[in-house]
């Protein structure tokens, strides 16, 4: 399928491992040019080499943390006038209740919250000038079902889902398009990073680890983060644009719920 979005411009962040760079990849391979953004620089630069060399399309790098002022200054000033725009950070750790203090609250929602909407605040009014954009930013599936482990993400990308409700009807009538992609589990390093505390608090090795969470997802497998970017490339389409401000699960089935 052609997505029509050839020679669009889009800003990826943390697109130099996981589900962001699966996002990158599909863009590239419908023509989009790319602003890539991470905080390391090899592995950004590497993935920036990849997928110019496959898909022949502009990519500039941005090697920042883009949930800091001076970071996201950085990435916005060569995003500038970006057609589309994918928002993706790292979780937050696990724990219990117990464990977490304000300024633990804080870092979360600056880092899963606060910083996507910075994004679109700066981005979006160039999109509807030009009467068409796309939004997706990348959630995760406790906002269906929390994750009684995942309290400090579940809390922060609960309100970032708050106000993408709200942002994307007044939005859409300019052309422009938010939606939310609720991963699952995925075979990316937070995958990796999840199951190794699984291995440190149990005592079990990583295969195990591994296989104990595969049996709770009726795919009984981890995601694929090239599938979820093709996932990312459709929200982006032209043939996406009736879908508003929606919360779309990429979990295997695992979240239990009728709607």
């Amino acid at each position: 399928m052609d997505l029509g979005i050839r020679g669009k411009r889009a800003l990826v962040c943390a697109s130099s491992k996981g589900l962001g760079k699966g996002c990158a990849e599909a863009l590239a391979e419908a023509g989009v040019d790319l602003i890539l953004n991470a905080r390391g620089a090899d592995a950004l630069e590497a993935t920036a080499a990849a997928i110019r060399a496959r898909h022949n399309v502009n990519v500039t790098t941005i090697a920042a943390d883009i949930t800091t002022e001076d970071g996201r200054a950085r990435v916005l000033n060569a995003a500038s006038g970006a057609d589309i725009l994918v928002t993706n950070a790292g979780g937050p750790p696990p724990g219990m209740w117990t464990d977490w203090t304000r300024d633990d609250f804080i870092r979360a929602i600056d880092g899963n919250m606060l910083t996507p909407i910075a994004l679109m605040q700066a981005l979006l009014p160039g999109m509807i000038e030009k009467g068409w954009g796309r939004v997706v930013n990348i959630t995760s599936q406790s906002v269906k079902a929390p994750i009684p482990q995942l309290g400090l993400s579940n809390t922060a990308r609960a309100g970032l889902t708050g106000f993408v409700a709200g942002t994307s009807r007044q939005v859409a009538p300019h052309g422009v398009t938010i939606n939310n992609l609720l991963p699952g589990i995925h075979a990316t390093d937070r995958a990796t990073a999840l199951d190794a505390g699984v291995v440190k608090a149990e005592g079990i090795d990583m295969d195990t680890a591994r296989a104990r969470r595969e049996a709770t997802i009726p795919a009984r497998r981890y995601g694929d983060p090239g599938d979820f970017g093709a996932a990312c490339a459709f929200l982006c389409s032209q043939q996406a644009r009736f879908i508003i401000g929606q919360n779309i699960l990429l979990d295997g089935g695992q979240t239990v719920a009728t709607i």
